[in-house]
């Protein structure tokens, strides 16, 4: 996998098949969405392409919210990306300039104009542009009009449960990481500088290791 942080330097990558997001957990959603971008990918000779931001957007829209913690750091995320087997991943800075681009200038612009999309895979929740006007159905309109095929991934459901970041967020917090587990499809990770403890592990039978700074943007349960 290849990491781009400009979008000059995706130009010229083979028949990009994208998808857009911030993609935070990579959970099983995620990946069902990252399964079939390779496939298409692979079937039509193209290149799969994950497009996504940092800071997350709302850091950037509403930087006084502290309640957002995130569920991967940015190595975190790009370690499960590299292992979900895509070609590129393009991580642009979100802006406040960014967010202010229109729907239609988003797609004719940027994934047309810059980028030379060929096909784009997208959840089916999925809004894009300025106060989230873009969905399917623009997207669809706009590939027919610019020649890319749009294919859209349906909710992913265990045992009833939609999938989301947000529900993954919930279980964490509500201290359920089996149910975090199985929406996210791998155990939850933490991770940080291992520090020196009181060595109370000595007295129930097994070494522990105390974690001392978190990223502070990580959800930690």
């Amino acid at each position: 996998m290849q990491v781009h942080t400009t979008i000059a330097s995706v130009q010229g990558v083979r028949r990009p098949v994208l998808t857009t997001g911030t993609f935070d957990g990579v959970h099983r959603g995620h990946q069902v969405i990252l399964r079939r971008l390779n496939e298409i990918a692979r079937r039509e000779e193209g290149e799969s392409m994950l497009f996504t931001f940092h800071p997350h957007p709302r850091m950037v829209l509403f930087p006084t919210d502290t309640d957002l913690k995130l569920l991967n750091t940015p190595a975190e995320k790009e370690a499960l990306l590299r292992k979900a087997g895509i070609d590129h991943l393009l991580v642009v800075p979100f802006s406040r300039d960014f967010s202010r681009m229109k729907a239609f200038d988003y797609v004719r612009d940027l994934l047309v104009g810059r980028i030379g999309v060929h096909a784009v895979v997208i959840g089916y929740d999925h809004r894009f542009g300025r106060n989230r006007e873009g969905d399917i159905h623009l997207l669809r309109q706009l590939g027919g009009t610019f020649g890319f095929r749009v294919e859209e991934i349906p909710a992913q459901e265990i045992d009833d449960v939609k999938v989301s970041s947000t529900k993954v967020r919930k279980a964490l917090v509500e201290g359920n990481v089996k149910l975090a587990a199985e929406l996210l499809g791998y155990r939850y990770p933490l991770s940080g500088m291992v520090v020196k403890g009181d060595q109370l592990g000595r007295t129930i039978g097994f070494p522990t290791a105390n974690i001392g700074a978190v990223d502070p943007y990580k959800l930690v349960p």
